[in-house]
């Protein structure tokens, strides 16, 4: 995890050995699940320790993650960015939330095999965790990165927010077009675009847009919409 170490720093991230040498096993562990169950297409050290842990751990460029806060990451896959975050800022506390129950294994399983306290992994999907007390409206912070458009996003995450929170999603390198697109989607559930953040993965590996939601208000009791609508209706500007 060299490679890793030598990236975080040319990001100004700090991470310990400590956080190195967890990362390291967690590149085992997913390499090893990897092979009965397709958790991910990027294989081989360098691709994974760049592409997923670099890549997820960006999203401290955006937001500061002290101890005590309480992050939900939504659409967690095999952990990213969520139980990335986890290991570099090991005071937060982390909810991940799968749809899918072979991915929420693993996600249990890599909790364990790196012995992270303060995680609760929720195999069901957001559009109903979003309306479950104790998870509505109750993070500092969401993240999601891969899981869908903005304007998807904005109802499937948000609502999991705290009024002052923010969402983080992680989008591709032209991401303003479809953030505009989705403003409708963001003030209808009591969010704010606050600013995008271009970044550059190190060592040539591309580019990528944090976008910043800030949440300013509650969001109405009728979203998240049940599950699939906002998928299939994303909620968009009327034009008249």
């Amino acid at each position: 995890m060299k490679m890793l170490g030598y990236g975080a720093k040319e990001l100004g991230i700090g991470l310990d050995a400590g956080a190195v040498d967890l990362f390291d096993r967690y590149y085992r562990e997913l390499t090893k699940w990897n092979r009965r169950m397709n958790l991910t297409s990027i294989e081989g050290e360098e691709e994974v320790a760049i592409k997923h842990f670099l890549d997820s751990l960006t999203c401290l460029l955006a937001v500061d993650l002290p101890e005590g806060c309480n992050v939900v990451d939504v659409g967690s896959g095999a952990g990213f960015p969520g139980v990335a975050l986890k290991v570099a800022r090991p005071g937060i506390k982390l909810t991940l939330v799968e749809a899918s129950r072979k991915k929420a294994e693993f996600l249990r399983d890599i909790v364990e095999v790196l012995g992270l306290g303060d995680v609760e992994v929720l195999w069901d999907r957001a559009e109903r965790v979003g309306r479950t007390a104790g998870h509505r409206e109750s993070y500092d912070v969401a993240t999601a990165r891969a899981v869908a458009e903005m304007a998807v996003l904005a109802e499937l995450c948000l609502p999991l927010v705290k009024v002052g929170g923010v969402l983080v999603a992680q989008k591709g390198p032209s991401a303003s077009e479809e953030v505009a697109g989705a403003l409708a989607a963001v003030e209808a559930m009591g969010g704010r675009v606050e600013r995008l953040i271009p970044v550059s993965l190190p060592f040539g590996y591309g580019g990528r847009t944090l976008a910043v939601i800030r949440k300013e208000s509650q969001t109405p009791e009728k979203y998240p919409r049940r599950p699939g609508i906002p998928d299939k209706r994303p909620i968009r500007a009327r034009v008249s």
